[in-house]
């Protein structure tokens, strides 16, 4: 089944490096290999199925159109925007974290 091309955003891109350098820095290299073929499972997912994911955070927040979907096995949420071509990935973050504040952080 062919999707919609999933399009990450810089700050998606630095969650992402982020989180990848804390599972190699603290659950050693063996999680950080789980967790980069978990990420891209989630991708592939939302590519194909985007409108699976949940708008919880979207009407909390108030953003149109916004999903999140999980990473299989770790506490990140990915959160995205469907688009007529492609699929934005605006952030990735812990889900136990205060979400509703971090989702804004451009920094």
């Amino acid at each position: 089944m062919t999707g919609k091309r999933v399009v990450l955003s810089a700050r998606a891109r630095r969650d992402l490096r982020e989180a990848t350098g804390w599972y190699r820095q603290e659950g050693r290299e063996p999680l950080a290999l789980r967790w980069v073929p978990a990420v891209k499972q989630a991708l592939g997912h939302i590519g194909v199925h985007p409108n699976a994911g949940s708008p919880r955070y979207a009407i909390e927040l108030q953003i149109e159109g916004m999903r999140c979907w999980p990473v299989k096995g770790f506490p990140y949420l990915i959160f995205y925007l469907e688009r007529e071509h492609q699929i934005d990935v605006g952030r990735v973050l812990h889900g136990l974290r205060d979400v509703p504040t971090r989702i804004g952080e451009t920094r």
